[in-house]
């Protein structure tokens, strides 16, 4: 089994030692300010380009995550977390942010290993967050988000 599955599965940790349980636990502040967790909680089967140490996932640990309750769980949980983190903040509503990449990794993350409801459900979240404000997001990010 691979590191990541490992964290996913909370067995194991990410790449600065902390649980998933730890990550789905940080507050609003210390995921602003973190931005080495995004991968591994929501990992992709392709290199970060924010992080070049970055987990990658492998065929074998896309089939390991779909086979894992434990995993749906905390994938679950961290999808959670990330919307309520983007539904009570609003420092991210503007033309650019990094948690513009954030929010497309985890779309693009969730249809991977959860589904495209899953993924489709987060993307309505934030594209009415962006609605609400007066979408201030750009033209170029949102496309992403749809894409993703």
């Amino acid at each position: 089994m691979s590191a990541l599955v490992d964290f996913l599965k909370g067995a194991g940790t990410d790449g600065a030692g902390r649980t998933v349980f730890e990550v789905v636990a940080m507050s609003d502040r210390d995921i602003e300010e973190n931005h080495d967790f995004i991968q591994w909680l929501f990992p992709l089967t392709e290199p970060s380009g924010a992080n070049r140490r970055a987990p990658v996932l492998t065929a074998e640990d896309v089939a390991e995550v779909h086979a894992s309750g434990l995993a749906q769980i905390a994938l679950a949980a961290g999808t959670d977390r990330m919307a309520f983190f983007y539904q009570r903040n609003s420092h991210w509503l503007t033309a650019y942010d990094h948690n513009h990449l954030r929010i497309t990794r985890i779309i693009k993350s969730l249809r991977l290993l959860r589904g495209p409801g899953e993924a489709d459900d987060f993307r309505r979240i934030v594209l009415r967050r962006d609605e609400e404000a007066g979408k201030p997001i750009s033209a170029g990010s949102r496309q992403h988000w749809i894409e993703a």
